[in-house]
């Protein structure tokens, strides 16, 4: 297959599915195929771009949507990322420049309520590890390092940064008997 597709998992289990209140993206290689582009302007000042497939833009409006929290949790601060959460109307947009990604996480679940089994991930890389091994449904995108492939209860087939965000919400919409309701209700608000 082409651009690294994999062929199509299998739905996800119904069962964790069902529990899940708040779903957490990683940025860098799951909303992004992990590129950063970098330059410098004429004034001197530095200049970030980053790459965010529009689908899975889409995908985490679906899930709002349906009634589920969602988040982007990132080891790496970037103004390019921060932009694309405004433009989405994502709150929970958290940035670490160390990685530390478990503390922020254990203070949105306390914040909001949520249990660890509530929670649903999708990562790639080594920095998502310590939230990943303790959310009760773990998904990797299609191109993850073999730790977190390893650990992940589904796998997209689709590389991070080219869809696999939105693979992932459809198949969490779908195990939960959604994502019919929530599209067709996009359909409608745009139809009038």
């Amino acid at each position: 297959m082409s651009g690294g597709a994999r062929p199509a998992p299998g739905p996800l289990p119904a069962d964790r599915a069902l529990r899940v209140r708040l779903v957490i993206f990683d940025v860098d290689g799951v909303l992004t195929d992990s590129g950063v582009w970098l330059g410098e302007l004429p004034g001197g000042g530095a200049v970030e771009l980053k790459r965010f497939d529009i689908r899975d833009g889409l995908g985490l409006k679906m899930l709002e949507w349906a009634g589920l929290e969602v988040a982007l949790v990132s080891g790496r601060v970037s103004a390019a990322t921060a932009l694309r959460a405004r433009e989405l109307g994502i709150e929970e947009c958290h940035q670490d420049a160390g990685a530390r990604k478990l503390p922020i996480v254990e203070e949105l679940l306390a914040r909001k309520g949520v249990a660890w089994e509530e929670v649903a991930m999708l990562a790639d890389d080594l920095p998502d590890l310590s939230v990943f091994r303790r959310v009760g449904l773990p998904a990797a995108v299609a191109n993850a390092v073999p730790e977190i492939a390893e650990l992940a209860c589904w796998q997209t087939s689709l590389r991070g940064g080219e869809g696999a965000a939105r693979e992932f919400c459809d198949a969490l919409l779908e195990a939960r008997g959604k994502r019919a309701v929530v599209v067709e209700r996009y359909v409608t608000e745009r139809s009038t």
